[in-house]
């Protein structure tokens, strides 16, 4: 047996040490379940044996499924395929907690998903007392709901409401809360587990599931006669609709899962669990969610783009100019990675307000316990708030976040290069100004690099990385490796105006001013794209990121060569509310009007301003044309060279600017859609709406020939 193994103490007690000596985590696989079985087996039929503990010989308990293998298997995967997939899991746990002997699971560090679904199948669980050792059933986030049990299992061991708030929000559980949930039953050192596992053996438990006892009952099994607990079922439903909308089967698949399972014996529970896992897993939006959210996003963060053969670097000491927000971010989380950062400002009294942002922000952590105060004090010494220039000697690498401005930053550039190492790398924090034009400032255009930071950064995971026209290799990998250690996920893009994230996110909040000039409802808008699966809609993002950001950099770009930054509808919004005085929140109003306690509501004027039309577009529409706005052009960055791969296109759209996480990203939702019916649905928009829905003719070539963005995987 490859993945466990087994040993038989003389005092009747087996050890089952799960173990794959092919991975660095326990995961579930069918070579697994087959090992798993065999060893119940041996098990049941051995007299000797009088009980089992279950422990792991890896840092962690275990995980659930390869999630890899199970988006390849997508495009041959059968819904009957994969109801059996999920009934071989279900039968092997079956097995376990049926085969007539108490079994103790012993968890030395986390156990997740299928991981904690197996600890569930066992009569005792022992979990080790270390806040890194969670459990949880995180499926819920993957698109899809615990295959093997959980679904049933934990409501009855816990109660429905319990039961259901963990299933629904997918949360991983820290030992003290999961012993008070009563989801783990005991805590202890990880030294002691096997042994607490033993004393319980030793008081000769029963090895039969309370559900399992004749005439076993609870009154969720009675469903819908309770009026209390009918009433429960519908308000979750409206609670799961408000949260995720339409988009997201999974959380009205677990609904449905507990509700009818509830009411019947355990195997046909089961049953009917298999039956809406097989559902929810050939769903395009489970496999959508796992492969950017998750596959791609690891092997970003693992270097997917590093280029090879250059060696590891680290960064120990940062220098950041420009105290501003950005900056201030950008040293907060250089410090929390062990960094000793230089922050500099125009005075010392900027730079010191800056540093000030990073005691803000330990300050709450510290108050709400997740850092102590000598901790907090000890990263706040790393950075060095300042005026002076010289203190950038001996830096690895340097962020510039001054304002955005070509002089100002070229100036910047040169009083910091005269006083760095020849070795430094020197980055830029731009949204949109050219990393080539930028570059001309440097003595050294080839360790010059564009790192496009997110705010709030300490919030924020993404960094978009601008190659130059003479960005080096090594630069590239040095920069990535200094990512890595802030821990934050890197896109890597081709400098060009707007580069990838700011050019397509124009399309979102360009798209809702548009809408406003074709004389849709102001409500209707923000609706639509809240319905389409975006956190925020365009007309309080254009409130946030100020009306006259985008105007200017309309303003600045007309006329100039290969200009790609422009508006076809929705300008004359802009420029009217600009004229009104209404430009952003901070000037005291934009779209929306916002009281002092934090609350906004649309501002009244907006529909004297721009009146509605007579007859209004459904929510199906708008929903279509923002989605379809933003994913033509991303195409068009991958055809023009500014993207280089799909897996780039869909993290930095998802994790940017809030593109919808159903979709998978922007070319995901192409494919979602395919790529045929989106390229004539599109051309459906442009003779509607405008030229900015008009696929190009490399798209149109792409979809005569049937080429997705992820071509479908081969079998064998």
């Amino acid at each position: 047996m490859r993945h466990i193994k087994l040993e038989k103490d003389a005092d009747g007690v087996a050890i089952l040490t799960l173990d794959n000596a092919d991975e660095s985590m326990n995961v579930v696989s069918a070579e697994w379940l087959d090992d798993m079985n065999a060893a119940i087996a041996d098990l049941r039929d051995d007299e000797s044996v009088s009980g089992v503990i279950i422990v792991s010989g890896k840092k962690a308990f275990m995980a659930g499924a390869d999630l890899k293998l199970m988006v390849e298997g997508y495009e041959s995967m059968s819904r009957q395929d994969a109801y059996g997939f999920s009934q071989k899991a279900t039968a092997m746990h079956r097995a376990l907690e049926t085969m007539g002997k108490p079994v103790a699971c012993a968890m030395n560090g986390l156990a997740l998903g299928g991981g904690f679904e197996l600890a569930l199948a066992c009569h005792y669980r022992v979990l080790a007392d270390d806040p890194r050792a969670v459990v949880g059933l995180p499926e819920v986030n993957l698109g899809l709901l615990p295959g093997s049990g959980g679904t049933q299992r934990l409501p009855r061991l816990i109660g429905r409401k319990k039961g259901l708030d963990l299933l629904l929000s997918g949360r991983s559980v820290a030992p003290k809360d999961a012993l008070e949930l009563g989801i783990v039953d005991e805590i202890a050192a990880v030294d002691q587990l096997v042994e607490r596992a033993r004393q319980w053996l030793a008081t000769n438990p029963a090895a039969e599931r309370i559900w399992d006892v004749k005439g076993y009952a609870i009154p969720e099994m009675r469903g819908m006669i309770v009026p209390e607990i009918a009433m429960d079922y519908s308000i979750h439903v409206a609670k799961v609709a408000g949260k995720h909308g339409y988009n997201y089967p999974a959380p009205a698949a677990i609904l449905s899962c507990v509700f009818e399972g509830l009411q019947l014996p355990m195997d046909k529970a089961l049953s009917v669990e298999s039956k809406y896992f097989a559902k929810l897993l050939t769903d395009p939006v489970a496999r959508n969610i796992i492969r950017t959210t998750f596959i791609s996003k690891q092997a970003a963060e693992k270097g997917a783009r590093r280029p090879a053969g250059v060696a590891k670097s680290e960064v120990k000491k940062l220098g950041v100019l420009g105290a501003g927000m950005m900056g201030a971010g950008i040293a907060l989380v250089a410090a929390k990675a062990g960094i000793d950062v230089v922050l500099i400002d125009r005075d010392t009294a900027t730079a010191e307000k800056g540093k000030g942002y990073s005691e803000k922000v330990f300050g709450k952590t510290v108050q709400r316990g997740k850092m102590t105060q000598d901790k907090a004090d000890v990263t706040l010494a790393r950075i060095t708030p300042t005026d002076d220039f010289a203190l950038l000697d001996g830096c690895d690498l340097v962020v510039e976040a001054v304002f955005e401005d070509m002089g100002i930053k070229a100036e910047t550039t040169e009083k910091a290069e005269a006083v760095l190492p020849e070795s430094a790398t020197f980055a830029t924090n731009t949204s949109t100004l050219p990393i080539s034009e930028l570059a001309k400032a440097s003595k050294r255009p080839e360790q010059y690099i564009g790192l496009h930071f997110f705010s709030p950064v300490d919030r924020m995971g993404l960094v978009e990385v601008i190659m130059g026209a003479q960005t080096s290799d090594e630069t590239l990998a040095k920069s990535l490796d200094f990512i890595a250690q802030i821990r934050k996920t890197p896109i890597v893009v081709n400098d060009a105006q707007g580069f990838y994230t700011s050019r397509v996110f124009r399309m979102f909040i360009f798209e809702g001013a548009a809408m406003l000039e074709d004389g849709v409802e102001p409500a209707r808008i923000e609706n639509a794209a809240k319905a389409a699966g975006f956190p925020i809609g365009p007309l309080p993002l254009l409130d946030e990121v100020t009306i006259d950001l985008p105007v200017k950099i309309l303003k600045d770009s007309e006329g100039k060569e290969g200009n790609l930054y422009t508006i076809e509808r929705g300008g004359k919004v802009l420029d009217r509310m600009l004229e009104l005085g209404r430009g952003s929140r901070k000037a005291g109003g934009g779209f929306y009007d916002y009281a002092e306690d934090g609350s906004k509501r649309l501002w009244t004027g907006l529909t004297e301003e721009f009146p509605p039309s007579e007859e209004q577009p459904d929510q199906e529409e708008l929903k279509k044309r923002f989605l379809f706005a933003q994913a033509n052009e991303t195409a068009q960055c991958l055809e023009e060279g500014v993207l280089e791969t799909a897996q780039d296109a869909d993290l930095g759209a998802i994790l940017g600017w809030g593109f919808p996480v159903w979709t998978g990203g922007t070319l995901s939702y192409i494919d979602t859609v395919g790529i045929a019916e989106f390229v004539s649905e599109a051309s459906r928009l442009a003779a509607c709406y405008g030229a900015r829905f008009a696929p190009s003719s490399w798209l149109q070539e792409r979809a005569a020939a049937g080429t997705s963005f992820y071509p479908p995987i081969k079998a064998g």
